[in-house]
């Protein structure tokens, strides 16, 4: 029938009846256990899928994840694969101090192609786009117009 069968021991079913009838977790997670208990009773992929409105291939990673990992991987979110950030916190740190610092010689302020010269110049990263400095002084500073020295980001 299948090849990795989902067999329960009586404090895993416990857990699994408590996730779904408190109904204080995420939809996600709550929907997991009620693939993991019909599972046990021996309900098919098809059935479930069917039964809870989802794909079959949802019913079939939850499945192998838990023959696999056990029940906290079964139902745990997976990790995104998400980009690494452009920036270390000291990098964008940086950042932030040279925008807030007084402006070079002959400027009344501080511009974002100025900011990235500086920036790289300092030898702190090996290039980034004048678009990525904005993004992260618009993340940083909540309101450059506010202060008198600091990036004009209009």
């Amino acid at each position: 029938m299948e090849k990795h069968t989902v067999t329960l021991t009586e404090k895993e079913r416990r857990k699994l009846v408590a996730i779904v009838t408190k109904g204080r977790n995420k939809a996600s997670f709550i929907q997991r256990a009620h693939i993991l208990l019909k599972s046990a009773d021996g309900k098919t992929d098809a059935e479930i899928s069917q039964w809870l409105y989802i794909s079959e291939s949802t019913v079939r990673r939850t499945r192998l994840r838990f023959g696999e990992a056990g029940i906290e991987a079964a139902l745990a979110d997976e990790p995104s694969a998400g980009r690494e950030p452009l920036l270390t916190e000291q990098q964008e740190g940086h950042l932030v101090a040279l925008a807030c610092s007084a402006p070079p010689e002959g400027r009344e302020r501080w511009t974002l192609e100025l900011l990235t010269e500086r920036f790289i110049a300092d030898g702190v990263i090996g290039n980034i786009s004048v678009e990525s400095v904005r993004l992260i002084l618009q993340k940083n500073i909540s309101s450059p117009g506010r202060y008198i020295s600091g990036a004009f980001l209009d």
